[in-house]
């Protein structure tokens, strides 16, 4: 190389790159100067409302007392909900195959994605393969689901109470929500009026949960063909949530066989029903009408969905035996139990003054109104629930983590005895700070 050339390539700071055989001059990049790495503005924009709120709270429990944990959506905590020996086997034959050792499509196995069709395809709501996806657990779902709907700056509307998962994904996005009412009074029914009063041009999705976490509520057909007319007057798209379908002590049809005109994608999975929550296999049901998703949307989630190269392929072989072989002894004893649990603490605490639970009808809890103005020793929900864990060793979940006051959540899912045992504890402790209410004093002095 001659001193020319060696000036042109390294001379007078200026850098040239080859393209081709020509030479372009590109300008110094600066140097910084000392480290400085931050999180991604998604990454601070990530909140779990549940985190922010247990982790804030003082749990200290009774030492004199076992802690029972009313609070953890996980039906197999206590080892008294065990997966089905079908379940089971399904998965140790898939593992003996040899077969599902590599990568599956994104989307999933195609086998698999046909066996989720057939288990859900109905006259009024029929799919095919093509109209599955599959995905790692249903939070996966709904993260695709809301990710191929929505643009920043977009809003969707959540149900509050309601799961708190939509939140965070959403505001990490850049996606603004906007909270619709339930009615504890209706048994969790959704304020319609208000709902339909969020609606606006930048609307791109209405999440629907039924059955419901945290309320345990079940919409009645009447009650999702309300729905389905909002939706349909505004021309919005239905995420439908239902994680819990078919885990219901009273009738309640997926929202997608009651629909003409709405467009809905289903997120659901294996994790309630099949008492297998770790296992993490979800999907996405796309219910099409009229063509309205078309073939960008169904494109739009399979370029999701190779961003993490899709769900567990063991799972996924196991998939259509675990569908096809689960007794439905299993399903109706699942639900057997959780209605019984679910009965015996509404009774039980119905008769605790200054609370009000709602009966719920499916899914795997229950909430319980506080009387605040019978309860002068707390500020909120939080603060009662915290003192429920230092005197009683009992932990709710309070409903500000699902941003709704003075409630708490409790999960059906603890062993009998254990549910007597924590009502006990809970009627005990009410008792002990139960007030009358100020007006009552005032009567007493005239």
């Amino acid at each position: 190389m001659d001193s020319k050339s060696y000036l042109a390539l390294h001379g007078n700071g200026i850098h040239h790159v080859n393209i081709n055989g020509t030479l372009y001059p590109t300008k110094m990049k600066s140097r910084r100067q000392r480290w400085e790495v931050k999180p991604s503005e998604m990454a601070n924009n990530t909140l779990n409302p549940i985190r922010a709120i247990v982790d804030g709270m003082k749990l200290t429990p009774n030492p004199d007392k076992p802690m029972i944990a009313l609070s953890i959506g996980d039906p197999t905590v206590f080892g008294n909900l065990p997966a089905d020996d079908a379940v089971l086997q399904a998965m140790k034959d898939a593992i003996d195959s040899q077969k599902y050792n590599g990568y599956a499509p994104s989307v999933g196995y195609l086998k698999s994605r046909q066996a989720v069709a057939n288990f859900y395809s109905c006259p009024e709501a029929p799919i095919e393969a093509e109209d599955v996806i599959l995905t790692s657990g249903c939070s996966q779902a709904i993260d695709l689901a809301i990710s191929v709907l929505c643009n920043p700056g977009d809003n969707i509307l959540v149900p509050c109470p309601g799961f708190s998962l939509y939140k965070t994904l959403a505001v990490s996005m850049g996606i603004e929500v906007k909270l619709y009412n339930l009615l504890p009074e209706k048994s969790w029914e959704v304020d319609l009026q208000h709902m339909e009063s969020l609606i606006d041009e930048r609307t791109s999705c209405l999440i629907v949960t039924n059955p419901s976490n945290p309320c345990g509520s079940v919409f009645s057909k009447e009650h999702l063909q309300e729905i389905l007319k909002v939706a349909s007057r505004h021309c919005v798209p239905i995420l439908a949530d239902e994680i819990y379908s078919d885990m219901v002590s009273c009738s309640s049809p997926s929202v997608a066989s009651l629909s003409s005109d709405v467009p809905i994608l289903s997120c659901g999975g294996l994790a309630k029903r099949w008492l297998v929550p770790g296992w993490r296999m979800g999907w996405i049901l796309i219910h099409d009408r009229n063509d309205i998703f078309g073939s960008q949307i169904r494109q739009g989630l399979v370029k999701l969905s190779q961003r993490i190269l899709g769900a567990c392929s063991i799972v996924q072989g196991a998939l259509e035996s675990i569908l096809n072989n689960t007794p439905q002894s299993f399903y109706s004893e699942t639900i057997s139990f959780l209605k019984s649990n679910s009965e015996i603490c509404f009774s039980e605490l119905s008769t605790v003054p200054g609370l009000n639970p709602v009966m719920p009808s499916g899914a795997m809890y229950i909430m319980v109104g506080i009387d605040t103005d019978h309860f002068p020793d707390f500020k909120n929900d939080v603060d009662f629930t915290e003192r429920l864990v230092t005197e009683q060793s009992v932990f709710c979940l309070p409903a500000s983590a699902f941003e709704y006051a003075n409630f708490f959540r409790i999960v059906v899912t603890v062993p009998e005895e254990m549910m007597l045992e924590a009502c006990a504890r809970i009627r005990e402790f009410c008792q002990r700070y139960y007030r009358p209410r100020s007006c009552d004093s005032n009567d007493l002095d005239q």
